[in-house]
């Protein structure tokens, strides 16, 4: 693992990146290489963080499934039972459950909003609960780029009093220890690593191609993933990621930060008994029902095959998480992830700050590889 961590950095492929496997609990991979910055003169040390943009999705989930297991919350409930203002624009019967699943068909806002309005919590939850659904929730799915963290984490502020962010680190990430961050102060700045512009591919070019796109010109489907991306104009952190602004700001489908290590600590509670170093994540019974298939099948937002239970992407044909059919986990742009195997007992995290567009991550899946290939020799 050392020297296929070494290759992608030695080759340029990435300028930073650690990478960490536990299993049984248990750290057995616990590696780092490579530049904070684009000059290459911070070097990653152990403890750098970054932001790893939506593998954050799945730490959001956690927090909604932790107040399921509390008995807080009822995903079959309306939505608008939590947060009454969700009832708007015939959304009065949506179920929680459609918000972890991106059935909710809310992936954007359609009203044109300001610049720098993505740092208002308020602005936008209250944009999503004043939106229609751009199709019929439950229909089909969709994946709710930049929205799933907000519509989550309301529901998580209505029930506890406690932004998303506050919640994690209050009832999990502090209590064990683990350097997973959804807003943070100027304290932690110098052990970030800079974001840089992702390597192009032939997917990421037309993504990008789309967003020069002017919207006046655009109706229906193809406003709403526009919007997806691009509204408030730097909701996917264009152009501000870097930013104390950003860092400080609190989007949980975004701009949370973390390292390997804290990503696969984390997943090792899930691949496991559901705790961390004595902390309770989620019991057994939850995560049983957290990583049952909801969807699969064309994203009406992504316009191809997404796989999901709630909340957790979930192992497909078309991108694998291994060979455990019960693998689990979140992928960040760029090739950031983090996942769980419940039958090996085994979790995983990669982390860099710049990576490559497209969504086949190749490199990434090659180390998968290789762990599971060194499993099965043992």
């Amino acid at each position: 693992m050392r020297a296929a961590l070494a290759e992608v950095l030695v080759s340029g492929f990435e300028v930073g990146a650690a990478l960490a496997v536990y299993v049984d609990g248990d750290a057995v991979v616990d590696l780092w290489g490579g530049y904070a910055d684009a000059a290459r003169t911070r070097p990653w040390q152990r403890d750098t963080i970054v932001n790893l943009y939506s593998v954050g999705k799945a730490i959001s989930a956690v927090c909604a499934l932790r107040l399921v297991d509390a008995g807080l919350l009822d995903l079959d409930a309306p939505v608008a039972r939590y947060w009454p203002e969700f009832a708007q624009a015939g959304k009065g019967r949506l179920p929680v459950r459609y918000l972890l699943t991106h059935q909710a068909a809310l992936p954007a806002v359609a009203r044109p909003l300001p610049s720098g309005s993505w740092s208002s919590w308020d602005t936008i939850t209250m944009n999503l609960a004043a939106q229609a659904p751009w199709w019929e929730p439950g229909a089909g799915h969709g994946y709710h780029v930049n929205t799933q963290g907000f519509l989550i984490g309301e529901v998580v502020r209505r029930i506890t009093g406690k932004s998303l962010g506050a919640y994690l680190r209050e009832s999990v990430t502090g209590p064990a220890d683990v350097d997973f961050f959804v807003g943070f102060g100027p304290e932690l700045d110098v052990r970030c690593a800079d974001v840089l512009p992702v390597r192009p591919s032939p997917e990421a070019a037309e993504l990008q191609r789309q967003l020069s796109v002017d919207p006046s010109g655009l109706s229906g489907l193809a406003l709403m993933r526009l919007n997806a991306y691009r509204n408030p104009p730097e909701i996917s952190g264009m152009g501000v990621v870097n930013s104390r602004s950003w860092r400080a700001a609190e989007l949980p489908s975004t701009n949370g930060h973390d390292n390997a290590r804290a990503v696969a600590r984390l997943y090792s509670a899930l691949a496991g008994n559901g705790e961390v170093d004595g902390v309770h994540v989620l019991s057994p019974e939850i995560i049983a029902r957290a990583i049952a298939e909801q969807v699969y099948g064309d994203d009406t937002v992504l316009q191809r095959p997404t796989r999901f239970g709630l909340g957790f992407q979930l192992t497909m044909a078309e991108r694998r998480l291994g060979p455990s059919p019960r693998a689990f986990g979140h992928f960040g742009a760029g090739g950031s992830l983090g996942f769980a195997d419940p039958d090996s007992r085994l979790a995983f995290g990669y982390a860099m700050n710049q990576g490559r567009g497209g969504w086949q991550h190749t490199h990434v899946r090659h180390m998968i590889d290789l762990v599971y290939a060194e499993l099965g020799r043992r």
